[in-house]
């Protein structure tokens, strides 16, 4: 089987870890700019202030996407380069500078596709209460506004927001992300309801445009499975899917949220604060989403808690993505499995699950638009006789689409594979440690941007339209 024609193969990368340039041309701080200042929160103290330089390389860069054969490109916008305090003036330079970037892109004939919100929030909104705040729900729209009206022309796709459980479980939970609140549960829910608002009126804004494109978010997914078929496991995999997956496709895709993460959160007495005009906007926008995009990397792997002393607070240390922590409410934790494949940073490898996923999400929800956003391997890549020889994130890459395909012959609705990332680049916590692009960058060499293993491989794979892949 062949990847029919109108299947988008692609790369991604997001704003804050390729662009640098932190504070040229009229660019506001963001919250990510102040949080990695605060020492021990990335490592080696790594910040974004010139990342990859992307910002001024950014033709160099996309000129190796169309050598690559890419047929689509996922970035993200920065907010603070659009509108510097998040709410007031429009900078024409940031304006400018995005629509370089699509341009260069259709110049060589790739597909935009462009990301609103990839964690960097203006560093004003944060100070004022971040997601806390309902006063964020109207500034993002006013900022989606003025993205849709200034590349709405050319862009004919758009996310809205990248992971939320990531940036409002990290910043809320585990305090690993900003604002670094630690454990806090009500603060989480209710940040997250504010995300999936401020997305619903975005995408009900959108659709009144009529720029005839396409509007959906990207989430995680990370679907649980119990490690074996016992009551208590099968249990802790019910519960954990509810609070990760239909949590956070519930009120995107049916437009309300799941009753029964709903009766937990009444009898814990943290309900998030819901008005009429909220519950309106969510199912008004759940049948115009056109897609939702999956992050892929791993399942989950659970089983039920059952003595309150296994309960280990989350922390920025166990942030990491590698099982082995409980939830945040105690009932199961993730489990490393001796049978199952880990990369260096302890995450599963299991395109088996991913298949397995993307049957459960049809289960859930139908024949939904599917876009995989994100896809790849987090890795050390060798260096031998000069060249990049990242054999193992071909092979990762390879195995996850063979995947897909299979998901496709099952009857998922995929349209498009997005692999994590184009190039290098600044890995949030991690700094340049762990790589995932087909482009390396030498730190050493001014920035010296180099083709690995993978970027040939992925030419090729996107040449025959997957008929080279190895099952």
């Amino acid at each position: 089987m062949k990847f029919a024609h109108d299947f988008l193969f692609g790369a991604a990368t997001a704003s804050y870890q390729i662009e640098g340039a932190t504070d040229v041309d009229g660019k506001g701080p963001t919250n990510w700019d102040e949080f990695v200042k605060i020492p021990g929160k990335t490592f080696e103290g790594t910040t974004g202030e010139v990342a990859i330089d992307h910002y001024h390389r950014y033709k160099e860069d996309i000129k190796l996407m169309a050598e690559m054969g890419l047929e689509s490109y996922r970035f993200s916008i920065s907010w603070a380069r659009i509108i510097p305090d998040g709410v007031g003036a429009i900078n024409p330079k940031g304006i400018e500078f995005y629509n370089n970037i699509i341009d260069e892109c259709l110049k060589y004939g790739i597909v935009p596709f462009v990301t609103l919100y990839h964690w960097d929030l203006p560093l004003c909104l944060e100070k004022d209460g971040g997601w806390l705040n309902r006063k964020t729900i109207d500034a993002f729209l006013n900022y989606a506004n003025v993205c849709f009206e200034s590349f709405g022309d050319r862009v004919k796709h758009f996310i809205t927001f990248n992971e939320t459980v990531i940036f409002c479980g990290h910043g809320y939970l585990a305090g690993a992300h900003p604002p670094g609140i630690h454990n806090a549960p009500e603060k989480y829910f209710q940040a997250t309801h504010h995300v999936f608002t401020a997305h619903a009126k975005a995408v009900i804004a959108y659709k009144k445009r009529k720029q005839y494109g396409e509007i959906g978010l990207s989430h995680v997914f990370t679907p649980a499975f119990s490690i074996d078929n016992s009551e208590d496991n099968l249990f802790a995999a019910m519960h954990a899917n509810q609070f990760n997956l239909n949590w956070f496709y519930d009120p995107i895709l049916k437009g309300e949220y799941p009753d029964y993460v709903m009766a937990w959160l009444e009898t814990q007495g943290i309900q998030p604060k819901i008005t009429a005009d909220d519950r309106e906007s969510l199912i008004i926008a759940a049948p115009l989403n056109d897609f939702i995009g999956l992050n892929y990397y791993q399942p989950m792997r659970v089983e039920r808690i059952h003595m309150p002393g296994d309960v280990v607070e989350p922390t920025r240390e166990n942030a990491t993505g590698a099982p082995g922590n409980p939830s945040f409410d105690g009932v199961y934790r993730t489990v490393a499995m001796d049978d199952k494949r880990y990369t260096k940073w302890g995450w599963e490898i299991s395109p088996d699950g991913f298949v397995s996923g993307l049957q459960l999400l049809k289960e859930y929800y139908g024949d939904i638009r599917i876009y995989i956003t994100e896809n790849g391997l987090g890795d050390e890549d060798p260096i031998i006789d000069g060249e990049v020889c990242d054999i193992p994130r071909i092979n990762f890459i390879n195995d996850h689409l063979v995947a897909v395909k299979k998901a496709i012959e099952l009857g998922v609705n995929v349209k498009g594979y997005y692999a994590w990332s184009a190039i290098d680049l600044l890995s949030w916590l991690n700094g340049f440690k762990k790589q995932y692009g087909f482009i390396y960058v030498d730190h050493d060499n001014g920035l010296a941007r180099k083709k690995k293993a993978s970027y040939y491989w992925y030419q090729k794979v996107i040449e025959t339209r997957g008929s080279n892949l190895k099952s």
